[in-house]
C-alpha cells in the first residue's frame, strides 16, 4: 500500500487569474476553469503520473497574511535561461521580494497573490524535472519529515543533509519534494498543500488509517461532506487523500 503525490493545491482569491499566471509561467495548459477549481497540466499529460505534479487552484475568502511554508522552486537550464526566466516572470506579473534570503544564487519572487516562489540557478540535479524543480516545505526536522513522507508515499529519500532533505518519485522522474529547516513555527493553515491518491484498487480509508499510524492527524479546515480526507503531517502541514484513480 502506498499513496502517490499527484497535485499541488493552491488557495487563491481569484483562481482563474492566478491560474492563468501559473499556466503561462510553467508553459502548461488550463484544463479546467470553473467556479470551484482551476486545473493546470502540461500539454499531453496523462493524469496521474509522476513526471509532473499538476496544480489545482481553489477559491478561498481569507487573504494571505504570512509567508507560505510551502512554495515552488522553478528550474533553469543555463545562465541565459535563468535570466530570461526571471525577466519573463516579472513581465507576467511576478515581483521580487525579500524574505530575509540575503545574497543567494537564486531569485525569490512572488506571484500576483503574494505566494513566494524561487527561480533556481542551473543545477544538474534539476535538469530533467520539468519546469518545477521542487516543492519546498519549511520544517523543524527535515530528516523526520522525509521519513514520514517516504513511508506515506511511494517516493524515495534521495539525501538527508544539514541544510535539508528531499524525496523523489521511485520512477526517478518529475520534481523533488524538499524539506528545508527554518526556526519559525507554523502559525496558520497552509495556503499550499499536497493532494495524494491511492493506487487503483487500494482503499482510501485504509490508507488514511495507515498514515495516522505513522503520525498523521485529522484536521478540520472547514471541509464538509467531501469525498477526500483531510489530515496533517507530524509538523501540522495539511494534506488531502483523494479517492483512488
Amino acid at each position: 500500500m502506498a499513496l502517490r503525490f499527484v497535485q499541488v493545491n493552491i488557495n487563491a482569491s481569484d483562481p482563474s487569474r492566478l491560474g492563468r499566471f501559473w499556466a503561462d509561467a510553467l508553459g502548461w495548459e488550463v484544463t479546467n476553469d470553473t467556479s470551484y477549481e482551476v486545473n493546470l497540466e502540461p500539454a499531453g499529460f496523462a493524469y496521474p503520473e509522476p513526471s509532473a505534479l499538476v496544480i489545482d487552484l481553489v477559491p478561498v475568502d481569507d487573504p494571505k497574511t504570512v509567508k507560505n511554508r510551502v512554495h515552488l522552486d522553478l528550474a533553469s537550464h543555463s545562465p541565459e535561461h535563468y535570466a530570461r526566466t526571471v525577466r519573463r516572470l516579472e513581465g507576467l506579473g511576478a515581483t521580487r521580494i525579500d524574505i530575509g534570503q540575503g545574497e543567494r544564487s537564486w531569485t525569490v519572487l512572488a506571484d500576483p497573490e503574494g505566494n513566494e516562489f524561487c527561480v533556481l540557478e542551473p543545477r544538474d540535479s534539476y535538469k530533467d524535472t520539468g519546469p518545477i524543480a521542487a516543492v519546498a516545505i519549511d520544517c523543524a526536522d527535515p530528516a523526520a519529515q522525509a521519513r514520514f513522507w517516504s513511508e506515506a508515499t511511494d517516493w524515495e529519500v534521495q539525501d538527508v543533509e544539514e541544510d535539508g532533505a528531499r524525496l523523489r518519485s521511485s520512477a526517478g522522474v518529475g520534481p523533488y519534494v524538499e524539506f528545508i529547516p527554518v526556526p519559525d513555527a507554523k502559525a496558520v493553515k497552509n495556503r499550499v498543500h499536497f493532494d495524494l491518491r491511492p493506487y487503483p484498487g487500494d482503499d482510501q480509508a485504509a490508507e488514511a488509517d495507515r498514515l495516522r499510524a505513522l503520525g498523521a492527524k485529522d484536521v478540520n479546515v472547514g471541509q464538509k461532506d467531501e469525498p477526500w480526507i483531510v489530515l496533517a503531517d507530524p509538523e501540522d502541514n495539511e494534506f488531502c487523500i483523494l479517492t483512488a484513480k
